[in-house]
This record gives C-alpha cells, sequence and structure tokens, in this order.
C-alpha cells in the first residue's frame, strides 16, 4: 500500500535541515575532494543523514537514495525498491564552499521509475518549489502557470557547456540560435527557475538522477517540457546520466529540436 505523505511537512523539513546544517556553515566550511573530483562538504553529509533519519522515522517502508552513497547502493536500491526517495542534500557545493549564494536541496519521491512528488528548496532566498504529478507545481504555495516562450532566437536560457559533447558545444558557440546565455552551477535551481520562467530554456549534459528527479516533475507540472538531447523520454529508472533539453513551453522545444537535428555531430552530441 501506497503511504500518505505529508507534503507540507516534507517542505518544512527540508527548510529546518537547511536552516540547521547548510545556512550556519555558509562562508565557514571547508570542503574536501570526493574520487570522481567533485567536491562534498560536512554540510553535504550531515544534510543527508538528518534527511534519511527523519525520513525513515515518519515513512519507514520507503527507502532512500543519496547522492553521497556508493554506486553500489545507489544500484542495489533502484533495482530492488519500487518505491523511493530521491536526494540530492546540496546541489551547487562548489558554489557553497566558494561562498557564492546559489544552492539547493532536492528531494523527490519516486515510484515506478517515475517522479510523482518533487521539492526543492533554495535557502539563501527561502524559496519552496513543489510538484504532485498531475496536480501542478507551486512556488512557496503559489501555482506555477504555463508561460509562453519567445522565438528561439530571442531567448535566453541556461547552457552548461562543460558536460556537453565538444561538437555540440563548439557548435552552440560558433552558430549561437539564441540570445544569450548564463550558468548558475546548481542544477536543481536551475530546473525551477525555468519553471518560474526566469529564462526560457536549459541544455546540461550528462546530468545525475538526483539533480534532474525533482526538477523535471517541476518544470513539466508548471507546463514546460522535458527531454534528453536526442528526443527520447527522461527515465529515473536506473543511474546513467541523461544529456537534457528542457524548454519553458512545447513550441519551443520543438524549435530547439529542430536546430539539433542540423547538425551533421548531433549522434555523438547527444551522449
Amino acid at each position: 500500500m501506497t503511504p500518505e505523505i505529508d507534503q507540507q511537512w516534507v517542505g518544512k523539513l527540508l527548510r529546518t535541515c537547511a536552516e540547521r546544517f547548510i545556512l550556519p556553515r555558509f562562508h565557514t566550511v571547508s570542503a574536501n575532494r570526493k574520487p570522481d573530483g567533485s567536491i562534498v562538504t560536512s554540510a553535504d553529509i550531515d544534510s543527508q543523514n538528518f534527511l534519511q533519519d527523519m525520513l525513515a522515522a515518519r515513512y519507514p517502508d520507503i527507502p532512500l537514495l543519496g547522492e553521497e552513497m556508493s554506486l553500489a547502493e545507489q544500484a542495489r536500491l533502484l533495482q530492488e525498491a519500487d518505491m523511493l526517495w530521491c536526494l540530492d542534500p546540496l546541489d551547487g557545493t562548489s558554489n557553497f564552499a566558494a561562498g557564492v549564494p546559489v544552492f539547493g536541496i532536492s528531494l523527490a519521491l519516486l515510484q515506478g521509475g517515475r517522479s510523482t512528488l518533487g521539492w526543492v528548496y533554495d535557502p539563501v532566498r527561502a524559496e519552496l518549489f513543489s510538484a504532485a504529478q498531475g496536480a501542478g507545481a507551486c512556488m512557496d504555495g503559489v501555482p506555477l502557470v504555463a508561460r509562453q516562450a519567445p522565438k528561439l532566437q530571442h531567448c535566453v536560457g541556461v547552457v552548461d557547456y562543460k558536460r556537453l559533447s565538444r561538437p555540440l558545444a563548439l557548435r552552440l558557440i560558433d552558430e549561437r540560435p539564441f540570445h544569450s546565455q548564463r550558468n548558475f552551477g546548481t542544477s536543481v535551481l536551475e530546473w525551477c527557475w525555468l519553471a518560474a520562467g526566469r529564462y526560457h530554456f536549459y541544455l546540461h549534459g550528462a546530468q545525475q538522477l538526483w539533480d534532474r528527479a525533482a526538477g523535471a516533475l517541476i518544470l513539466d507540472e508548471a507546463g514546460g517540457r522535458a527531454t534528453q538531447l536526442n528526443g527520447d523520454g527522461l527515465r529515473e529508472s536506473d543511474l546513467p546520466p541523461r544529456s537534457i533539453l528542457a524548454t519553458l513551453d512545447p513550441q519551443l522545444h520543438e524549435s530547439w529540436r529542430r536546430w539539433l537535428e542540423t547538425a551533421a555531430e548531433f549522434p555523438n552530441a547527444a551522449l
């Protein structure tokens, strides 16, 4: 039987986590480097442990997959559990450790390999984004409504060039089809800021499951559209990173797909 999830309680839990373990360490924490080259802080570890303990106490039958787990443990959970939490306890750790005020917490409930509930909390701006499958998305309880994007050549978006394939990144630079781009260094907020209409599109290569599980649901419920770069749907049922094309509305997504399909290198660029 699927337990009834108290969505307001979960949102408050993320706020509490930020107040106890993240914001007090901003500007003061030191970072260590993980084997994959990314960095981790005590705020990442303590936030994951706190949220895991609190969620387990309230919903003991739902296991948690967290970024700061081993790959083997993550794979085991995805294989064995039909329902689980998917957590990024502190996305934007490099920003956080450097004193850049752009980072967030992301939590999603996955059921049958699909995100059905999602929350993203921005501790600095105290903004809570949330969504439930089929019930819409909100920011601080206010519904996020569908918005229409301008034509591609007039759009502003977020492009993470570092993780895109070299051929696609070079083509985007040489033949830029959009007006301008940004990169904020925290995927979970980039999804939500797109859903809120703060820009128009999002391109990101090799994105991890916990970076997109909540944000993609929030965007979808706000009227946006997201797929892999090659046009395939997003998957929350396995661990391989996915390259993302997300837009404020379906029409802009189609414009991007037409542009991408003209690239001779596109089969490689989608990886």
